[in-house]
């Protein structure tokens, strides 16, 4: 008995077509049904497991040109589109990386005296060796003993960085981002560790609850990177780089009821109040976009800090995409773990799953996993 999915190359006529007309959209890793939300396909990159950040923003411009519709180069995320390829040596990688961006920042920081605690980042890399020796061991008792070490590494470091998350949001800093990423991180590596002893039911669990404390902490930084005055990323100096559907995307985030021209609507106060007192919007803007006790040091009480402040608004617009797909594709996860229960597959067999009389095309940079029927997940 076959499984009841197939694994493809090819994005399909019927599904290319309803992502075009609206009837399917994708949201992370997953294709769905706009109105009824029943899964139609998974996405999953091709050899992710030596991936970085720039290969997946070169994977989305490959597809741009031919299946721009799917939306991949929206932003580019820490997270891979699928949990499946996003194995404890990933994990490593994208946690590396985040420490050396802290590591720099605390240079910054330095300005004004003010320490980032890196200590905790041995003992998260410590559980991902500790969960990578797990699974490479025969015996199954082993294993599992092993494997749960890891898991208590996992939950040490959610508890540490939701605190260091919700500190560093309370003071409206510029890393509170990292922390964000590095806590997505630390739920994923323990959720990974039950999917690798096949406990299904537990590993969406705490998908879960993940979900929910990565969701609201987002939140709260995407409205705080937004400002008092939210017009301000719709100035013209940013023609070409920002519009306003880019802005709508983020509100649509926030709640689905947003359009393009309620948001234009809800803006035209603020266009006018922008322009009758800009100084009054510098003024506001958290230390997370610009804090002059470290952007600023140096300069003449009489220098205009404006053009820089604004230099730095379509990057911060960047920051609140990347933290969005980041939190689309966790949530995806979700729906892997129930497609995999649903449909009574081992999640070894689940990560097998590859087109099987398929020649891969130049160029594929994902495989598409389509039920055999719509899922309601």
């Amino acid at each position: 008995m076959g499984l009841p999915v197939t694994a493809t190359f090819m994005l399909v006529d019927w599904i290319a077509e309803g992502l075009a007309d609206g009837t399917f959209e994708r949201v992370g890793g997953v294709i769905r049904n706009v109105k009824k939300k029943q899964i139609v396909t998974w996405l999953r990159e091709q050899g992710a497991n030596n991936s970085t950040g720039k290969q997946l923003e070169e994977l989305g411009r490959s597809l741009q040109a031919t299946q721009g519709i799917l939306q991949v180069t929206s932003a580019v995320s820490i997270l891979n589109l699928g949990v499946s390829v996003i194995g404890f040596a990933v994990i490593a990688q994208r946690l590396k990386g985040l420490e050396q961006r802290l590591q720099q920042a605390q240079k910054l920081l330095n300005n004004i005296n003010r320490k980032i605690d890196l200590s905790f980042y041995a003992n998260f890399r410590a559980g991902i060796e500790l969960a990578n020796n797990a699974f490479t061991m025969t015996k199954p008792e082993n294993r599992r003993y092993s494997a749960l070490q890891a898991i208590n590494r996992f939950l040490e470091a959610e508890h540490i960085y939701t605190e260091y998350t919700d500190i560093e949001i309370d003071q409206k800093s510029k890393i509170a981002d990292e922390y964000l990423l590095t806590l997505s991180l630390a739920y994923l590596a323990e959720a990974r560790c039950y999917l690798e002893l096949e406990e299904h039911k537990i590993a969406l669990h705490r998908f879960q609850e993940g979900a929910k404390v990565l969701h609201s902490r987002i939140e709260k930084y995407v409205k705080l990177l937004l400002t008092f005055n939210p017009a301000v990323y719709l100035d013209p100096r940013f023609r070409g780089q920002i519009d306003l559907r880019r802005l709508t995307r983020i509100y649509q985030w926030l709640d689905s009821k947003w359009d393009e021209n309620s948001v234009f609507d809800m803006q035209r106060m603020n266009l006018f109040m922008l322009a009758q007192d800009p100084n009054k919007w510098v003024e506001s803007i958290p230390p997370a976009i610009w804090d002059s006790k470290i952007d600023w040091v140096g300069k003449a009480i009489w220098d205009d800090p404006k053009p820089q402040i604004y230099a730095r608004l379509p990057k911060t617009l960047a920051v609140m995409e990347s933290l969005i797909e980041t939190n689309r594709r966790f949530e995806s996860y979700q729906t892997e773990v129930q497609a995999i229960s649903q449909l009574k597959i081992s999640f070894h067999d689940w990560l097998k799953l590859t087109p099987s009389i398929e020649v891969k095309p130049d160029g594929a940079g994902l495989i598409y996993i389509i039920p055999s029927k719509p899922l309601d997940l």
